[in-house]
């Protein structure tokens, strides 16, 4: 197979006779001023017979400028054989160039993500920039989803409509349903989100992460093997490890499921409806039960029962004319 390059530096250059048969193929470093004015290149993708492949290899030596074994030897084994040899001239460069050094790499990788992003685009995608968008080509974004700029969505992700997508977001093997917002800078792994879900921003979700629809979970929250219900919603700085929250609960601020015991991970299971209070450290294995209260600053060590109130800080203390009389003596 060839194709035809503007600039074919550093290609084997495809040499024709005067019937414009193939002749021979002449490496870059191997070919004189006039070979390396030709444009048509060896892309490096051959189909041969074995039968007669074969005894030709055996006969390989690296008599050239870089010491190499050239599989292209054999094809000028073949010629000399005045046997056939076709060449294929593809119309699409781009799809069969070689990948050599880190930098042709980079230019295979944005040709794979260009097409990817002008594939979505015609299937009613936005795309915002998609010279700053990389989706990988496995995945699939439903119809009127929109993708912000320096978005990355990576394997089998797939994303349904009408979804929006901000800037700095990661995507990782995600399933989301329809009309999901993911705000700037979250980072999502091997996680599904239901129906209207919001997330973020600055949200990590660790493999397992489940929202259910319509959860909201908010800016520098981690979710791990945990299930937030329909409806739920744990919205600022809070750790939710190895948890099965039901529907319709509040996570407050700051909390914690101490999910690990320094031998062995254990669950928090939340029922309906259930309330935590900000600053709460849930010491699993635990359960909270429907529509229980757990107060501001409370480590619960303990099943609560439903509709129960948990309570366990200290009673407030305070001592009148302190600072005054600190004061006084320093």
């Amino acid at each position: 197979m060839t194709t035809v390059l503007p600039d074919a530096t550093g290609y084997g250059r495809i040499v024709r006779d005067e019937t414009g048969r193939v002749a021979r193929i002449v490496e870059h470093k191997d070919a004189g001023r006039a070979e390396r004015a030709l444009r048509e290149i060896n892309c490096g993708i051959y189909a041969a017979d074995p039968a007669a492949l074969f005894p030709l290899l055996a006969k390989l030596k690296p008599d050239n400028a870089q010491g190499e074994y050239y599989l292209t030897d054999a094809v000028h084994g073949t010629i000399a054989k005045k046997a056939m040899v076709a060449a294929l001239l593809h119309d699409d460069a781009p799809e069969v160039l070689g990948v050599n050094t880190r930098a042709e790499l980079a230019q295979a990788g944005a040709t794979l993500y260009g097409r990817k992003a002008a594939e979505l685009q015609d299937q009613g995608v936005t795309i915002l920039d998609p010279s700053r968008t990389w989706i990988d080509p496995r995945a699939r974004v439903g119809q009127d989803t929109v993708v912000y700029p320096d978005v990355i969505i990576e394997g089998t992700s797939v994303v349904g409509t009408d979804c929006v997508i901000h800037s700095g977001t990661r995507l990782t093997d995600v399933v989301t349903g329809h009309g999901v917002i993911i705000k700037d800078h979250c980072v999502l792994r091997d996680s599904k989100l239901g129906d209207g879900a919001e997330v973020g921003p600055f949200a990590h979700f660790r493999p397992g992460a489940v929202l259910e629809d319509a959860a909201r979970v908010g800016n520098f929250v981690e979710l791990k093997k945990t299930r937030l219900g329909r409806g739920s919603k744990a919205s600022h700085l809070s750790y939710l490890g190895d948890a099965d929250i039901g529907p319709g609960c509040n996570i407050g601020a700051g909390t914690i499921t101490c999910n690990y015991d320094g031998t062995a991970k254990h669950k928090t299971t939340l029922g309906p409806g259930v309330f935590i209070g900000s600053d709460t450290q849930l010491v699993a294995p635990v359960q909270v039960g429907e529509g229980a209260y757990v107060g501001a600053g409370t480590t619960v060590t303990e099943n609560v029962p439903p509709g129960a109130l948990a309570i366990s800080r200290v009673r407030q203390l305070n001592l009148e004319g302190w600072v005054a009389r600190r004061k006084a003596k320093s």
